[in-house]
């Protein structure tokens, strides 16, 4: 009687521990965006990825400490710091010394940061609408002045109406280059 100490591995076996294997080796390699000649590509390059996003919101939310904001979200500390060292770059924060028995930094959201509003409540209202459904929201934002929640947003034209995205015409701007010109001129045809 043989003991078996090896079995070669089944074709199912195989093909599994071959996408296990091509997993680990492969290595993602993220697309730059800083040639584009696009305000989209361009933005996604300040702050395109979600823990930018979640660290922008946290800054949004009054937190300031790097230990508050280790606190705050489920983010290695080393990519926390490459994330607020990159806000800080990109001039969406400022970091600023906050230290009265030596030196202690804290974070503040600048012109530029503060100006992510927008963007983040139209990105929440999506998530409201979208994934998490009506009377489901997780936070719900209201006017401080009036105690309402603020409106939808919505694309307005220059009287105030809003206006449907079927309704909108994407041409050429002023810093548009030759490949973004013939792209929307033949779109137009």
């Amino acid at each position: 009687m043989h003991a078996v100490l090896f079995q070669a591995p089944s074709v199912v076996m195989r093909s599994s521990l071959d996408n296990l294997v091509s997993s680990c080796n492969h290595i993602l390699v993220r697309h730059r965006f800083t040639h584009e000649n696009c305000s989209i590509a361009r933005a996604l390059e300040v702050i395109g990825d979600w823990w930018t996003l979640l660290v922008v919101r946290e800054a949004m939310l009054g937190t300031r400490r790097f230990a508050d904001f280790a606190a705050e979200l489920p983010i290695a500390r080393n990519i926390l710091a490459r994330r607020l060292a990159h806000l800080g770059r990109r001039g969406v924060l400022s970091r600023v010394n906050a230290g009265t028995h030596g030196t202690r930094y804290e974070y503040e959201l600048t012109p530029m940061g503060k100006d992510l509003a927008t963007i983040m409540t139209a990105l929440r209202q999506w998530g409201d609408r979208w994934v998490f459904g009506e009377g489901n929201e997780p936070v719900l934002v209201r006017d401080r002045r009036t105690g309402r929640p603020i409106p939808r947003l919505r694309i307005l034209d220059e009287s105030g109406a809003p206006i449907s995205a079927r309704d909108l015409e994407i041409v050429p701007g002023p810093g548009a280059g030759k490949r973004t010109v013939a792209r929307y001129r033949r779109a137009a045809r």
